[in-house]
């Protein structure tokens, strides 16, 4: 809007002070005009030093506020000012003083007489022009005299040779008989008038020069063609002949500068003044208008930049919204188009990058919740031999959440190291793909048996190395307890057949002996039997116990309270040399497993530890339960010596004790009923000293009745 009035202002003070400046040099409009025309100047120049003062408080408030772009602004609109100012200052002293001394040099006598001579000058030259016409025009009638007709041929070639415009031959009656023109587009040339007739009869020859509209001046001639007849009346020949126009420029500028001549001498004694007073109203315009222009120009030039930090900023700060941009009619506009361009092509490319991290962190999440969920083990290393990536399962196959692991290569891994030592022989080794079975011992003592693949990443993807791995420790367990069962099936079958015929036979003997030997055969013979029919006894327990472990009957699942089963079992204990205490959770949910099978496992536990504790005077038994979200906590903890770390890596093992007497498969019974009860079993440790076993059994179902209760 600003810019608007600007112009529209800068416009009307051009307007007026071209009427000014006319008026002054014209003395019509200066009697009449001047007075309003210097009160119209007087008031736009105060409406232009408002506006100038208008702009320059708007820039100076932005200069004092350091908007940016106020500097340059301001820069640019002090030098456009000075480009306007200085030299109008120095154009407006120059033409004072020119003025001044130039008025009173109009003003002389030389001066008036010469343009007088001038005038003079023009008129002669002028009749000379019409007296060589006339003569052209005479000669030119003396040929036609002598032609039989008039043809248009003839008549052009004569006027080629006068050299003038145009020639026509006219009749006596006034009408054209031919006529021919130097110029082409022109076909027909105006005859000459019946009053030009009429003097040409008269006088014998009529010239005058004419004055048309967008012509100039015309020389015309008519003179009579003489006829062979002295009765005829003769035909007339006319030529035309334009007055040169510089000719006719000159002459018309000697009498304008005579006539203002002659003006400016009736107001000599105000002209100067006029002048001084029209130039210094003509400056002050000038001037406010060159300051106005320049603030709008300086606005015009600082505003693609101001565009341009404004998108600067945004893109900053990650707004890529194109900015407004400027008409492409300069560079300037260019840049700012350019500008967009490129935020429209950063936008672009951020949503298509947004779209790409979009899906990578798709797949990354579908990708991370597969690894999540596999209770394989997945370790990525990179090329450096640093860890990148784990998933869950591997950190609960370690029993490690490897905090720190990615800071420094495999080799140099300060724990695991039969796996760290496994996995740097594998690709130390195998160039491809490569897997091994791997049997280790935990940190925690528990013996682990893992099925472990390893494979070279490609190098186009970065390189390093991957590791799948299983712990695979629950089926070996499973493998070796089958087998384990299927030799006591077999060994209890193979034994037992032979017992009875051996204790028969030993039996016999004594009955068939015993009146035959004397008193010393007699009693070696009996306690000989004797000692067979007890290891026939033992080697019946032992194919029991064989035959117990190999004929496990399944479970009959139902709902059993704990605590109670404890209590009971506990009651059968109290005359134990080992002190019993409890640690049971008051209203503990029911567990879902078999009351006699549970039963036995208590048992078995209890028996062990009165074992552990035999050479103690002061053994403790805790007995204690507790239950959590994943199911019912089953803890028996003594003060003895212990587990051996040995015992703990086979402590499950059938027939593996460190007793002087047992079968080895109390641990063994006690593991393959809680497995077959879906739970889990570990043997530990305590800080403080002794062993702690703990035993996880599945809770009953929300909606299971309570059937088979005990």
């Amino acid at each position: 809007m600003k810019r608007v009035s600007v112009v529209v202002i800068a416009t009307v003070v051009a307007i007026s002070v071209f009427l000014l400046a006319t008026a002054s040099a014209n003395t019509d409009l200066f009697a009449d005009a001047y007075p309003f025309l210097l009160a119209l100047n007087g008031g736009l120049a105060v409406a232009l030093a408002a506006l100038v003062g208008v702009q320059l408080r708007s820039l100076w408030r932005e200069y004092r506020e350091r908007k940016f772009g106020s500097r340059l602004k301001y820069r640019l609109m002090l030098m456009f000012a000075l480009m306007a100012l200085v030299p109008g200052v120095i154009l407006y002293a120059v033409s004072l003083q020119f003025i001044v001394r130039s008025i009173d040099s109009w003003f002389d006598v030389r001066v008036d007489r010469a343009l007088e001579g001038g005038i003079a000058l023009g008129q002669n030259a002028l009749d000379y022009l019409v007296s060589q016409v006339g003569d052209k025009a005479g000669d030119m009638a003396m040929e036609l005299e002598r032609a039989p007709t008039f043809s248009p041929s003839h008549l052009n070639r004569l006027r080629e040779q006068a050299g003038v415009a145009s020639a026509t031959v006219v009749a006596p009656n006034g009408q054209v008989v031919a006529t021919v023109t130097k110029a082409l587009g022109t076909l027909f040339v105006d005859p000459p008038t019946p009053a030009q007739m009429r003097h040409a009869r008269q006088t014998q020859r009529y010239h005058t020069v004419e004055t048309r509209a967008g012509d100039g001046l015309m020389i015309r001639v008519v003179v009579p063609i003489p006829s062979r007849s002295l009765l005829a009346e003769p035909s007339y020949l006319q030529l035309t002949e334009p007055v040169p126009e510089t000719f006719v420029r000159h002459v018309d500028a000697v009498q304008d500068a005579h006539r203002d001549y002659q003006q400016l001498v009736l107001g000599r004694t105000g002209l100067s003044r006029i002048y001084s007073l029209t130039l210094t109203l003509a400056l002050l315009l000038a001037l406010l208008a060159a300051v106005a222009v320049a603030f709008v120009l300086s606005r015009r030039l600082v505003a693609p930049l101001l565009i341009l930090a404004e998108g600067t900023q945004a893109v900053a700060q990650g707004d890529f919204s194109p900015r407004r941009a400027l008409p492409a009619r300069d560079e300037l506009g260019v840049l700012t188009q350019s500008f967009n361009q490129m935020t429209r092509q950063l936008e672009d490319a951020r949503e298509q990058a947004e779209k790409n991290r979009a899906a990578v962190e798709s797949a990354r999440a579908y990708l991370e919740s597969v690894l999540a969920n596999l209770s394989t083990g997945v370790l990525a290393f990179g090329a450096d031999g640093c860890l990148r990536a784990a998933n869950r399962g591997a950190l609960d196959i370690l029993a490690d959440e490897l905090d720190g692991y990615e800071d420094f290569p495999l080799e140099h891994w300060p724990s695991h190291e039969q796996f760290r030592d496994a996995l740097l022989k594998g690709f130390d080794e195998n160039d491809d793909n490569w897997h091994e079975q791997l049997e280790l011992t935990r940190a925690d003592g528990v013996p682990q048996t893992l099925l472990i693949h390893g494979a070279h990443l490609p190098q186009p993807t970065g390189g390093g190395a991957v590791v799948v791995f299983d712990d695979i420790t629950s089926l070996v367990m499973a493998q070796r307890t089958a087998a384990w069962a299927e030799v006591a099936r077999r060994l209890a079958h193979e034994i037992k057949n032979p017992l009875t015929p051996i204790q028969l036979s030993a039996e016999r003997l004594v009955y068939k002996l015993a009146d035959r030997l004397d008193e010393d055969g007699r009693a070696i013979l009996e306690r000989s039997a004797r000692t067979i029919v007890n290891q026939v006894e033992a080697m019946k327990n032992l194919v029991n116990a064989f035959r117990d472990y190999a004929r496990l009957p399944v479970p009959a699942l139902a709902c059993v309270d704990l605590n109670d089963l404890i209590t009971e079992v506990l009651s059968l204990y109290e005359a134990s040399p080992v002190s019993m205490h409890t640690d049971l959770q008051p209203g503990l949910p029911h567990a879902l497993g078999d009351a006699a099978q549970l039963r036995q496992i208590i048992h078995n536990l209890l028996q062990n530890a009165e074992d552990a504790l035999a050479d103690r005077s002061d053994g403790e038994v805790t007995v204690s339960t507790g239950s959590d979200q994943d199911g019912l906590l089953l803890v028996l903890r003594d003060n003895g010596p212990g587990f051996p770390q040995s015992v703990l890596a086979r402590a499950f093992e059938p027939y593996y004790t460190t007793k002087t007497r047992g079968t080895g498969l109390g641990l063994a019974i006690v593991k393959k009923i809680i497995d077959e009860h879906g739970g889990t079993v570990q043997l530990m440790n305590r800080e403080t000293g002794g062993a702690e076993i703990r035993i996880r059994l599945r809770r009953r179902p929300a909606a299971a009745g309570t059937e088979g209760q005990t």
